[in-house]
C-alpha cells in the first residue's frame, strides 16, 4: 500500500473557526505510507494527531523528514508524543542548513527554554538525527528511495520525492517562481509523478504583493502538472485567510486547467 495522509496542510499559521471546517487548520504535516514503513514530513500542527493516531497504531518507528525550519513546520513538534515513549525510534533528517547548522542542533535549539518549558533530552524515545544536503539520495528503509532538491524559498527548502514500488510522490513545498517562468527544479520533481504536493499559497494576482515571501500560486502548479505529466495534482499550503468558500473556488478554477486537482484537506488520504 502507497498512501498519502494529510495531517496539516495551511501555511503560515494555524488557524480555525467555521470557515475552515472543510480544508482545515493545522500547519504543515504529511505522511507516507510505503507498506508497513511510515514517514513523515513536517512537523507543523497537524503532527499532534499524526503521532496519536501512531501510538494506537503501535508503530515502532517513524522517519521524520524537515523541508525547513520556519515556524510553521515545526511548531508541533514538542507536541509529537511518540518522542516521549522508550519503545519507539524516531529519525530526524534535514539538509536545509547544510553546511551551518547540524539536523540535531538546530532541533535541540527549538526545543529548549525560553521557547519551550524543557529540553529535547526529556525525550524518551530513541532519536536519532540524520544529515545530508540538496542532491543526495536517501534510503531511509529497503525499498524507499528519497530524491531530494532546493527550492528556492527564504532560508533555503528541501523538495522530496519519495519513489516505492514503482510509484511516486513529489513534495513541492515551500517554493517561489519566477513570474513568467517555469521553475526547472520542480518540474524534475513533478515529471512523471503519481502524485504532486505543490505549494499554492497565493493566486497569481497575488504574487506581486506577496514577493520574496517564498510561496506559489495554483496557477503555476496547474502548468508544471501539464507540462510534467503528472497524474494527480494536489493544492497545498494554503493562506491562512483562505477560506473554505474561497479554497473551494480556487479548487474549481484548477480543475478546469488540470482535471486531476485536489485541494488538500487535513484528514485527506489518496492511495496508490
Amino acid at each position: 500500500m502507497f498512501q498519502v495522509k494529510f495531517w496539516g496542510s495551511r501555511g503560515s499559521v494555524p488557524v480555525s473557526g467555521p470557515e475552515f471546517v472543510k480544508y482545515g487548520g493545522n500547519t504543515p504535516c504529511v505522511e507516507v505510507r510505503c507498506g508497513e514503513d511510515r514517514l513523515l514530513f513536517d512537523a507543523g500542527s497537524g503532527i499532534r494527531e499524526a503521532g496519536l493516531d501512531m501510538l494506537s497504531d503501535g508503530t515502532a518507528q517513524v522517519d521524520l523528514f524537515f523541508t525547513h525550519s520556519h515556524y510553521d513546520h515545526i511548531i508541533g513538534l514538542p507536541f509529537f508524543k511518540p518522542m516521549y515513549h522508550p519503545s519507539i525510534a524516531v529519525t530526524m533528517w534535514s539538509g536545509h542548513l547544510h553546511g551551518t547548522m547540524t539536523t540535531s542542533q538546530m532541533l535541540h535549539q527549538f526545543v529548549s527554554p525560553p521557547f519551550f518549558p524543557v529540553k529535547l533530552d526529556i525525550c524518551k524515545a530513541s532519536l536519532n538525527f540524520r544529515d545530508f544536503k540538496a542532491g543526495d539520495v536517501l534510503t531511509p528503509r529497503p525499498g524507499i528511495t528519497l530524491r531530494t532538491f532546493p527550492l528556492n524559498h527564504p532560508g533555503g527548502c528541501i523538495g522530496y520525492r519519495v519513489e516505492w514500488g514503482g510509484k511516486s510522490v513529489a513534495l513541492v513545498f515551500d517554493l517561489e517562481h519566477k513570474p513568467g517562468t517555469i521553475d526547472p527544479v520542480a518540474l524534475e520533481m513533478m515529471t512523471d509523478a503519481d502524485i504532486a504536493i505543490y505549494d499554492s499559497a497565493f493566486t497569481e494576482a497575488e504574487m506581486e504583493r506577496y514577493c520574496g515571501f517564498g510561496h506559489s500560486s495554483w496557477e503555476q502548479a496547474v502548468k508544471l502538472a501539464a507540462m510534467a505529466r503528472t497524474r494527480k495534482l494536489v493544492l497545498f499550503h494554503h493562506a491562512p485567510s483562505r477560506t473554505d468558500a474561497e479554497m473551494g473556488l480556487l479548487e474549481r478554477l484548477a480543475q478546469e486547467h488540470f482535471a486531476e486537482t485536489v485541494a488538500a484537506r487535513d484528514g485527506m488520504v489518496l492511495t496508490l
